[in-house]
């Protein structure tokens, strides 16, 4: 109880502060750290993204509601309030992972569930996309921009340096570009692109975020 009503002070004192002010991003900081270790957790290979989009939601909303509802003490704590998205998030994972693993399946058993008009159904849904990046993304992008020991730019899928960890970061970063839209760019499958950044750009990313306590 003593934690909860903590957060709930932090988030007023962040709130009372301008949108981008050191003030706030310094406050939104110390809630992060005091949260993430109460968040819901599960052994899913889709769980880092679902936990990414869920601080990408707080930050967008814990004051300002720019992509959904702004926090209300009322409804319940902080944490409650993350892990009901989160759970959300994960369940919406779940769905798009099984639809994009049904894309790896051969061609002709794919063309079993076309249309009558012969076009393959679509087995993959777009992420909506919103213009406005949190001040505390903002080290991100610049950190993947800049790459300075270029270890983003030298991890890539095998045989195309082109498909890197810098490009793929920044790429997933708000406004999202979804991994449909990605396959079609890169003339790759869904789960070749979805695996690698699982397994390879989100540790990175997460090193980064920590390293600047983000996380």
């Amino acid at each position: 109880m003593e934690l909860d009503e903590e957060l709930r002070n932090l988030v007023i004192q962040a709130c009372g502060y301008p949108p981008g002010s050191p003030q706030r991003q310094k406050l939104l900081t110390q809630i992060i750290r005091l949260t993430s270790g109460r968040l819901w957790r599960e052994s899913t290979p889709y769980y880092q993204d679902a936990l990414q989009q869920t601080w990408l939601y707080f930050c967008r909303n814990i004051c300002d509601g720019l992509t959904g509802q702004t926090y209300d003490p009322s409804y319940g704590t902080v944490v409650t309030w993350l892990n009901a998205y989160l759970k959300r998030r994960l369940q919406d994972f779940y769905l798009n992972y099984h639809r994009e693993q049904a894309l790896t399946v051969p061609l002709q058993v794919r063309q079993s569930w076309a249309s009558g008009n012969g076009e393959i159904v679509d087995l993959t849904e777009n992420l909506q996309a919103t213009p406005q990046v949190p001040p505390i993304l903002e080290n991100v992008q610049i950190w993947a921009e800049t790459d300075a020991d270029g270890e983003l730019r030298r991890t890539y899928v095998k045989g195309r340096p082109d498909v890197n960890c810098q490009v793929l970061i920044l790429k997933r970063l708000p406004p999202e570009v979804s991994w449909k839209e990605l396959s079609e760019e890169f003339g790759l499958p869904v789960p070749t692109l979805s695996s690698f950044y699982q397994r390879q750009c989100l540790p990175r990313l997460r090193n980064f975020a920590e390293s600047e306590g983000i996380l």
